[in-house]
């Protein structure tokens, strides 16, 4: 079988099962964990065997035309380098993974049927922006994903939460997608095709004649997907869908695309330099405001979502300062150790059985409970913080290896200015991410709450996933370095001497900092049990969950509810810890700026259109109504009546007719 058709069969059997679980849902329910499972797991074999036949040498390219257009065709491409490769591994082992998952977490769900059928469509759209070589194909697979995001993270539809949440990421998305779609309009118009080859080969030889205002459009859409500022305020509030979801989404689909089609088309990006100007500030800001917002949060997923946030940044801010390779390092190694976060996270969610769903305040005793999410959210956790040896270290060292190549004045190409914003940023960052991994560590695992009852152990399906994606947490970064930069562009990923001591050191200092503001804590104020739903031992995962956002989830309102009095963030954070609990009071700003305007405007619409559009309306039928009414009061059927009316207009007639004669 050649590479094209293995390549075709990647996409395409996550979606047949998708099909197949939607038809079979409800008619042969038997078949649904199969056909959840295997199709995605048989993808990522196939796209295994892909990346091994492709090998980091030529790109595979093959494309036929779909339908002619009259002007620019669009071809259904595919496009596989060393960067589409090996994204294509890391989608399918975590959509694997969380397909495996989802079959002990939702076992019990009366919508797992049409759950894992999205999850299946969310992968197979993933694996075809990847491997797609023209751009309009590549959209398709874009927007399918923000389709199967409404579902998924609306999966729990009977909360006001979770509806609340899917229609915020659907909406948020879709404000980035519409200059998105008119940047690839002009893309392609300037280049003369949508193929992702010849769009390169004409911006290497100069021919886009609107290089900044196409990566500006661009860079919006990657900001709704990707979650950077000022569009990333959808990512935390989708922590209402299930916690798997939210491993897929932030780990391998959805708001990988963003970073993934940058690092595909950066010769674009690269071609004005107030477009990477702009990138690097945003990735800046992204990273510090999401690491101050995470040290604040309660609840553990929204924790990990603003950690998200923070590590697409440090993928932006490498390809800002012009280095994909760091950027798609960072990708592989942050989809696997945050998968795992989440997937773990899930397993004490459903340990802890708090009715605030995950708030790290009221757990309590979880490490004796839950060894498995216990041992392997310590190795994530320490990638995250980028602790050597752990993958995160050799990858985040990357990308501010990559910013301070730039410092250093070694690439004309990219202003100076931009590499130290990224570095400057990293650094600030690198002491928050650690801070706040500490800080989820200590009250998640030794904390004093209340004492959930005993849900008993784990399905196997759950313990055996974490295990599988504690190796490359552990040992990807380590081997990935030295062989990575033959499947990219040869750019050197090896960590650097400076950039080493000063990451792994501010990281140590922003670990330690917060162990030492907890220890304070606990030593001056008792913790006081703050109490714990009563739950059904019987219950799986995600009816615990379920059942936590619909009795209660300030983690999804009041943010800054059930204080912890020894909670670090509170005293390292002082006086901004109220703000960055609410992200900064970004969405406020927007309810200001943007929805109650809207809102406004929709009430004027509506008033206008009843009380002065339908009043004209109904004015023009009550005149013909009237006139109708007298003449159907003369319609009597009386005869006499009748000759008594033709003789009354007669005399009136003639009377007329004298007086008209006299007159003459």
């Amino acid at each position: 079988m050649t590479t094209t058709t293995l390549a075709v069969l990647v996409p395409l059997l996550p979606f047949l099962g998708a099909v197949a679980g939607l038809l079979l849902g409800r008619t042969a329910p038997g078949f649904v964990r199969p056909l959840a499972v295997l199709p995605t797991l048989t993808a990522f074999v196939l796209a295994v065997l892909v990346a091994g036949r492709q090998g980091g040498d030529a790109a595979v390219d093959a494309a036929t035309e779909l339908t002619p257009t009259g002007s620019v065709p669009v071809y259904l491409a595919l496009h596989i380098d060393g960067f589409a490769a090996l994204v294509a591994v890391l989608v399918g082992l975590v959509a694997s993974c969380v397909q495996i998952y989802s079959t002990g977490y939702l076992r019990d769900d009366p919508r797992y049927p049409s759950y894992a059928a999205l999850v299946s469509l969310f992968t197979s759209a993933m694996l075809l922006v990847v491997y797609s070589g023209d751009l309009i194909v590549l959209l398709v697979g874009w927007e399918v994903m923000g389709i199967c995001s409404y579902f998924l993270v609306g999966h729990y539809w009977e909360t006001s939460e979770a509806r609340a949440a899917s229609l915020k990421a659907f909406l948020v998305t879709k404000l980035g997608d519409v200059p998105f779609l008119i940047g690839l309009f002009a893309l392609g118009t300037d280049a003369g095709s949508f193929r992702i080859t010849r769009v390169l080969d004409t911006v290497a030889h100069g021919g886009l004649d609107h290089p900044t205002v196409i990566a500006l459009l661009l860079l919006a859409g990657v900001a709704g997907k990707s979650a950077q500022f000022p569009l990333h305020t959808w990512l935390p509030d989708a922590m209402a869908g299930p916690t798997p979801v939210s491993a897929l989404i932030h780990a391998a689909t959805m708001v990988a695309a963003g970073v993934y089609f940058i690092a595909r088309l950066l010769p674009v990006f690269e071609a004005s330099a107030a477009a990477m100007v702009v990138m690097a500030v945003m990735a800046a800001v992204t990273m510090t405001g999401s690491g101050l917002a995470a040290l604040a949060q309660d609840d553990i997923k929204r924790v990990l979502a603003y950690s998200t946030i923070g590590q697409l940044g440090y993928m932006t801010g490498a390809l800002a300062v012009g280095d994909r390779g760091a950027a798609v390092f960072h990708l592989l190694s942050h989809g696997a150790f945050k998968a795992l976060l989440f997937l773990a996270a899930g397993v004490v969610i459903h340990a802890a059985g708090t009715n605030s769903l995950a708030a790290m305040s009221r757990m309590s005793g979880l490490r004796d409970r839950v060894p498995d999410a216990y041992w392997t959210m310590t190795v994530a956790l320490l990638a995250l913080a980028a602790i050597p040896p752990f993958s995160g270290f050799f990858s985040k060292e990357s990308v501010l290896g990559a910013a301070e190549h730039v410092t250093a004045g070694h690439t004309g190409d990219v202003p100076a200015a931009t590499g130290w914003i990224v570095l400057v940023a990293g650094l600030v960052t690198a002491f928050l991410t650690a801070a706040y991994a500490m800080r989820l560590w200590l009250l998640a695992f030794r904390g004093h709450g209340a004492q959930a009852p005993d849900h008993g152990r784990q399905p196997l399906t759950m313990t055996v996933v974490l295990w599988v994606l504690a190796v490359p947490s552990l040992a990807l970064g380590g081997l990935a370095y030295r062989t990575l930069p033959d499947w990219f562009d040869g750019g050197d990923l090896a960590p650097t001497l400076t950039t080493s001591v000063l990451g792994t050191g501010v990281a140590l200092i922003g670990g330690l900092v917060t162990y030492a503001a907890w220890r304070h804590l606990t030593g001056l104020a008792a913790r006081v049990p703050l109490g714990a739903v009563a739950a059904h031992p019987e219950a799986d995962a995600g009816q615990v969950e379920a059942e936590a956002i619909a009795t209660h989830a300030p983690a999804y309102g009041d943010v800054a509810s059930a204080p912890d009095p020894a909670d670090p963030g509170r005293l390292l954070l002082g006086p901004l810890h109220r703000h960055a609990a609410v992200g900064f009071h970004l969405d406020a700003v927007y309810t200001a700026l943007f929805v109650r305007p809207v809102l406004a405007g929709a009430s004027l619409v509506r008033f206008l259109d009843r009380e002065v559009v339908e009043t004209y309306v109904r004015g023009a039928g009550v005149l013909p109504r009237w006139l109708g009414a007298a003449v159907r009061r003369a319609q009597t059927g009386n005869v006499q009546t009748y000759v008594s009316a033709l003789l009354a207009g007669t005399v009136v007639l003639a009377v007329a007719a004298v007086l008209v004669a006299t007159g003459a």
